[in-house]
């Protein structure tokens, strides 16, 4: 039903205030809706492309795992005789359950894709066994998490809960009282039965979910508004989302009360008095928090929650991404328009753009704008497109941007089961949720992706064929018209700028952009064809905030320069570009897919340019320090010399600690009494206060080693000793003498120490009336041959 004048004008003047600080959003121009939503997802089939492949795969990924495993823990906590072994991984550990979520979600949207009918009663039955394990336990709680004990048995997690009720909260950042951030995992659970009872009506699973929110709106009540401030301080993904949905769904107002109460206040109110303080914030926590905002202000027409999402998505996307559309160095934001500096083998965890992508989405149903598809294609063409191993099914945690680093992709036989295997689920059973939106009389073209769907409000049925971003000819065929006049809007990327042809039936077609779109608005019948030329060239475009690091585009299409296959150790330089016009010297090479090879432009040595995406098993380098041929006579001796240093460092390092991110500490299965993260001039740390101490393991192998530590030059007196498997190796003071720097020192380990052992314990401990560090990474590495022992 169209909107009459006076809810168009509410709807504009609204948009209008909420867009005001948001350069990148243009106020709606009466030609197109004022609201969007995607076409249903069962109304979209795909056909043959790599999109397609990632969606066959993964359905074939997700029928290989077994719900009856997932329930376990489930079933186990609730008195029930589990029908299936424990997965390993991380649903071994306290985080269990976690998984379980993420896979009813994608179990809905592969049925909603495919129509694949097992994925259907796998789902249905996952409900069928939570209800069961909700009645036995009789006060609506379910759950699979754990907590530790001191003895290190895991038991039921919830323990933390009623200990929560009573006001006993003990956090380090992602851990409550002994659990991996339960509430995270709590809110999965949740996404997956509103999924569920969205999908396709299944009201048990609302019920479930009734009853479940009941449970955790009486732990909420017990606290008063410090405490609860206090809890929201540990991971709580996007909690806050799900209860606001619940009152969506149930008409409810008990449940957004609690959606409301679940605010962050150290980092929400920043970002709605339009503030960026995202630097060290672990990204992936904050990203579903602004999902959630949003969703109140779509349910409450409140302005603040809306505004503070809009500001974050401009925030991030401008200032905080890299290239590939991905964000984040080893899961934590860093100071903005600082990418060039934080170039490393960590960057771009998954869950991040699959959030981010899930608040694009949003925004744009708000006020469609063609800049918010041109991200969402960067993000989910260069990133989530490349964290899924089409060879294996696979996903990645990190996509490093860092030269030669190879991705890491989980192997199904191995049950990591990451927050990123999850988000990999969902992302790859749903490539065709995004391609059509409809708003009033239009019809949005968003993603060039070979498909079929209906548009059952108008009765028509139509054909995407094209072999897009590969090649630039795009063709929208009308196969069916039941109502004939309506208007096209076919996105044209920014970069695109106006050189995109547009024609039907052959004849081209005058086209004035709104906000990013060519609109044709006619009488449609069956047989149209709206043919698409978009001007796929090279360019180069800038890191966020410098001006000497470039990356190679061509269209929405990162490229990389292959530096070899993954199973051959990368031992080259960095490659530099140099030249004043480096792309001249990009020559095609005749290939299905784009290929440059490069003459006499990159240092050391040429490269092939080929795109970023599908290097599953190949070395890659995406940004490049680029120079003048003068520059690069000036600069090319300390630039290499500072590349081989790095790259011997890295060489003879044996293992690396990232203290004061969750998870390497986990990884090297760090121990701490009174200690804390720390972050001080973009880089996380750990310190420990007096009576204190952390503790980790870290690899050794025979031979002099080095312990290298990192610490800040202008800390306050502190002192504290260093000890290797319970013998100190050294007393560190930390004085203001280094002042305005980082620093390193290096402490030669005993021969003794290490002999025969394949790890070692690390520990820092402080003196009396002291504190250890901040120590913002640790290294072990081992020595030169000239090094003194």
């Amino acid at each position: 039903m169209k909107a009459n004048r006076r809810e168009w004008m509410t709807g504009v003047a609204a948009l209008a205030i909420c867009a005001v600080p948001f350069k990148a959003f243009a106020v709606v121009a009466p030609k197109l809706p004022i609201r969007a939503r995607p076409l249903p997802l069962t109304d979209v089939r795909l056909t043959p492309s790599d999109y397609a492949t990632a969606v066959e795969v993964n359905v074939d990924y997700l029928l290989s795992l077994s719900p009856d495993r997932f329930l376990h823990n489930f079933r186990k906590y609730a008195g029930l005789e589990p029908k299936a072994p424990i997965y390993g991984g991380w649903e071994s550990d306290t985080i269990a359950g976690h998984s379980l979520g993420h896979y009813m979600t994608a179990l809905v949207l592969a049925w909603q894709q495919t129509g694949h009918a097992e994925c259907r009663r796998r789902a249905d039955y996952i409900v069928e066994e939570l209800a069961l394990c909700q009645a036995q336990r009789s006060d609506g709680y379910i759950g699979a998490l754990g907590r530790k004990t001191k003895d290190g048995k895991i038991v039921d997690g919830e323990e933390v809960f009623q200990e929560v009720r009573k006001g006993v909260i003990r956090s380090g950042g992602f851990d409550l009282n002994g659990s991996w951030s339960p509430l995270y995992t709590v809110h999965k659970i949740f996404a997956g039965l509103l999924d569920i009872h969205g999908g396709w009506g299944n009201d048990r699973a609302l019920k479930v979910l009734t009853a479940f929110a009941a449970y955790f709106e009486n732990v909420f009540a017990a606290l008063d508004d410090a405490q609860m401030e206090e809890l929201l301080h540990c991971e709580y993904g996007g909690l806050n989302e799900s209860y606001a949905e619940l009152y969506a769904r149930t008409g409810d107002m008990r449940w957004l009360k609690v959606a409301e109460r679940i605010y962050d206040h150290r980092v929400l109110d920043p970002l709605e008095a339009q503030e960026d303080k995202l630097a060290n914030f672990h990204a992936n926590t904050q990203v579903p928090k602004l999902i959630g905002l949003g969703r109140i202000h779509e349910l409450t027409g409140q302005d603040a929650p809306g505004r503070a999402a809009r500001f974050f998505w401009e925030r991030v996307t401008k200032h905080h991404s890299y290239v590939i559309g991905g964000n984040a160095d080893r899961e934590y934001f860093f100071a903005p328009d600082k990418i060039a500096e934080h170039i490393t083998e960590s960057t771009c965890e998954h869950c991040n753009t699959y959030n981010m992508l899930k608040l694009t989405r949003q925004l744009f149903s708000w006020q469609p704008d063609g800049a918010l598809f041109d991200y969402y294609e960067r993000a989910h063409l260069n990133h989530v497109m490349s964290a899924q191993n089409p060879a294996t099914g696979g996903f990645t945690y990190m996509t490093p941007m860092m030269s030669g680093t190879a991705r890491g992709y989980s192997q199904p036989g191995e049950e990591a089961f990451w927050c990123c295997v999850g988000s990999g689920m969902e992302s790859h059973a749903k490539h065709g949720d995004s391609i059509y939106w409809e708003g009033d009389d239009t019809l949005f073209v968003n993603l060039y992706i070979p498909s079929r769907a209906q548009w059952k409000a108008k009765g028509v049925a139509l054909t995407l064929a094209t072999e897009y971003p590969f090649r630039s000819d795009i063709a929208l065929t009308l196969d069916a018209v039941k109502h004939g006049r309506f208007a096209l809007a076919l996105r044209i990327p920014g970069w695109a700028g106006n050189r995109a042809a547009i024609r039907v039936n052959g004849a081209p077609v005058p086209s004035t952009p709104v906000n990013g779109y060519a609109v044709i608005e006619r009488r449609w019948k069956q047989g149209d064809v709206v043919s698409i030329d978009m001007p796929l060239e090279l360019r180069l475009e800038n890191a966020q905030g410098s001006q000497d690091v470039v990356s190679v585009m061509h269209g929405p299409m990162v490229m990389a320069a292959d530096l070899g296959p993954v199973e051959m150790e990368w031992e080259g330089v960095e490659p530099a570009m140099v030249g004043e016009n480096p792309l001249k010297a990009f020559s095609a090479i005749v290939s299905d897919r784009p290929r440059f090879q490069t003459s006499g432009v990159m240092r050391p040595d040429d490269l092939m340019f080929v795109p970023f995406y599908s290097q599953y098993d190949r070395r890659n380098a995406v940004y490049f320090k680029r120079f003048t041929e003068s520059g690069w006579k000036q600069e090319e001796a300390a630039f290499l010399a500072e590349q081989a240093r790095q790259k011997d460092i890295a060489a003879r390092s044996i293992d690396v600690m990232h203290l004061g991110e969750m998870q390497p500490e986990r990884d090297h299965n760090l121990t701490s009494e009174i200690s804390y993260p720390a972050a001080y001039r973009g880089r996380n740390g750990r310190d420990a206060r007096s009576g204190g101490f952390f503790e980790f393991a870290m690899k050794v192998k025979p031979g002099p080693l080095v312990l290298q530590t990192s610490y800040w030059g202008s800390e306050r007196s502190r002192v504290f000793d260093i000890l290797v498997d319970g013998q100190k190796i050294a007393t560190q003071r930390l004085n203001a003498d280094r002042p305005g720097k980082f620093f390193d020192v290096d402490y030669p380990l005993p021969e003794a120490l290490t002999r025969g052992k394949s790890s070692v314990q690390v520990r820092f401990e402080p003196h009396d009336r002291s504190s250890a560090g901040p120590v913002f990474g640790v290294r072990l590495f081992t020595a030169k041959a000239n090094d003194s022992q």
